[in-house]
């Protein structure tokens, strides 16, 4: 329903070049929503008053579907504050070295406090008979997690996770083989210093290949369905 309202309205009112650029110099805003299951973001081009505007519209064409919009989920804010959508942050910033403003997607301060705990969930056990239990435990949950946020601004966000799960996972080492010394653990489960047993070894999330996706238009494909782990090492 809200598809077809605004797609209706799109196509009449600013479906070309020419009727955007016509709408701006009268004054009128330009838009476009972005929709995945129940969450959506609508895109304005124009004043704060033209987004009031829109969210109060939204609002009346969910209305006859017994649906509202979430208070906490929906908020109007400028591109350069920035909005969670989708596990992303949403950014405008000056591009370093240049006089250019660039919309930037990085994986959010949720979505990060998420995987982390997850990881420090999964450290904090002591239930794990082995190294490589726990090993094929967060490796998964690891790849699945980078796989996602791979398009995207992630470098620095997966080096910091690498990290942070490498110092886990030797904390629960240490911990497990409080009488042994730091040297015989390295020689039997660090291996280059990556934490490794029978064969399987802890993912590396900073080896993760990312990659910008750019794409415009009404209908935007997917990348993931045709994505496998960019890993390397």
């Amino acid at each position: 329903m809200l598809d077809e309202h605004f797609t209706e309205h799109w196509q009449t009112n600013s479906g070309t070049d020419y009727q955007r650029t016509k709408r701006r110099r009268a004054g009128l805003p330009n838009y476009r929503i972005v929709r995945y299951a129940d969450d959506f973001v609508v895109m304005v081009s124009g004043s704060q008053a033209h987004a009031e505007a829109l969210r109060k519209e939204v609002a009346e064409v969910l209305a006859p579907m017994g649906l509202r919009l979430s208070e906490a989920k929906t908020k109007v804010c400028h591109v350069d504050e920035g909005f969670d959508f989708l596990g992303f942050h949403i950014q405008r910033r000056h591009k370093r070295g240049t006089g250019k403003h660039v919309v930037y997607t990085y994986p959010s301060k949720k979505a990060l406090a998420s995987i982390v705990g997850r990881v420090r969930a999964l450290t904090s056990r002591s239930s794990h008979p082995a190294l490589a239990v726990l090993l094929r435990q967060l490796n998964p949950v690891l790849q699945g997690w980078c796989t996602y946020f791979r398009y995207g601004v992630s470098k620095a966000t997966f080096g910091y996770l690498d990290q942070y799960t490498w110092h886990r996972v030797v904390r629960w080492l240490r911990k497990r083989h409080l009488r042994t010394k730091m040297a015989v653990l390295k020689r039997r489960y660090l291996p280059g210093w990556r934490p490794t047993e029978d064969g399987v070894t802890l993912f590396q999330p900073q080896q993760v290949t990312v990659s910008r996706y750019r794409y415009r238009a009404n209908n935007i494909p997917t990348p993931w369905a045709r994505a496998t782990p960019g890993t390397t090492g």
